[in-house]
């Protein structure tokens, strides 16, 4: 099987000759491995079941003074520390000034420049657009973290209203991806902490759970597999996530979710990727227990499909290489 047939046979359910998985690093990660690999190049032979396009424009990010970075929504991001994502220290979105800011043009051309190039060559690929800080993420960025979550309580309408303008933006990036010949869009948006779920599951369902919906219902009416990554303690929302919509959950964090327990619930209508503990194992565990618990997620999680195996989230700088090395044979000599 190529890996697209192995992830569309794990989406649904299927098994597969082996269980598809996909590896991501953080970059201080990624070079960490390849000082220990001895290779700079090693991830082009990792054999990841997935292909990813961004939906970003060219130079959606622009470094405006030293380590602060701006994106495409004016966001500006402090990455003298966190060299991956950063930390926002500007807020673009007032209650005042919500209907005066412009959010950026979904129908910029640039956007979907190398869509048609990048399909064309890569056949057996298993096609990913990823639209990340899909919606709580986006709002709380524009507005802030605090501010957005007071806004749900004491200000409902303006919260309604901020929400509706990312759905918008969001419902016409879909319109674009899902018109080419793409596999599956993967919407990034983290609503959990280690301990449940930051808003509470009566305000998520009031502000993101209906908005969800829309989103998943208007991948799925173009013929494209859904997914979500939302870190956390999530799991209370598989049956509204199912019912919206989703195909596939990720990160699977076995630190807060009993990954084999929610394979038994929910194995039968959510695929799973993730389940690798990047927080616990990874960085702290010997090489033997990385091997026992990697087979473990495939022979278990894995058994009738439904898993894509992963660490639950980019493998972090704390990681041992040698237990990188460790899961990395594991997954590729199944």
């Amino acid at each position: 099987m190529t890996n697209r047939e192995r992830v569309i046979a794990a989406l649904n359910h299927q098994q597969p000759d082996v269980i598809p998985y996909n590896i991501g690093f953080t970059q201080r990660a990624r070079a960490a491995m390849a000082d220990y690999l001895g290779d700079p190049d090693f991830t082009s032979r990792l054999g990841n079941a997935f292909s990813f396009l961004s939906t970003e424009p060219p130079k959606a990010w622009r470094e405006v003074r030293t380590n602060i970075w701006e994106d495409q929504f004016g966001v500006r991001w402090d990455r003298s520390i966190d060299k991956d994502i950063g930390v926002v220290c500007n807020q673009v979105v007032t209650k005042d000034n919500l209907e005066g800011v412009a959010l950026p043009d979904p129908d910029e051309p640039g956007r979907w420049a190398g869509y048609e190039g990048a399909l064309a060559n890569s056949e057996d690929a298993f096609w990913v657009v990823n639209l990340g800080f899909s919606l709580f993420e986006r709002a709380w960025t524009l507005h802030g973290m605090e501010n957005l979550l007071i806004a749900m309580i004491a200000e409902p309408a303006f919260a309604h209203r901020l929400f509706d303008r990312i759905l918008e933006f969001n419902l016409a990036m879909i319109e674009h991806a899902c018109s080419y010949d793409i596999d599956a869009m993967m919407f990034g948006d983290d609503w959990g902490s280690q301990y449940g779920l930051i808003m509470g599951i009566n305000l998520w369902r009031e502000f993101i759970g209906i908005r969800v919906r829309k989103m998943y219902q208007a991948v799925r009416a173009r013929g494209k597999y859904v997914f979500i990554h939302s870190c956390g303690k999530v799991d209370e929302l598989f049956p509204e996530l199912i019912d919206a919509g989703l195909h596939c959950f990720n990160p699977f964090q076995p630190e807060v979710i009993d990954v084999f327990k929610a394979k038994r619930e929910y194995g039968g209508s959510l695929a799973f990727y993730g389940g690798i503990s990047t927080q616990k194992t990874l960085p702290y565990a010997s090489p033997e227990r990385v091997r026992e618990e990697v087979k473990r997620l495939l022979d278990d999680v894995g058994k009738g499909g439904g898993l894509i195996a992963a660490p639950a989230h980019d493998i972090p700088p704390d990681a041992r290489p040698e237990n990188i090395a460790t899961m990395l044979e594991a997954l590729q000599n199944q």
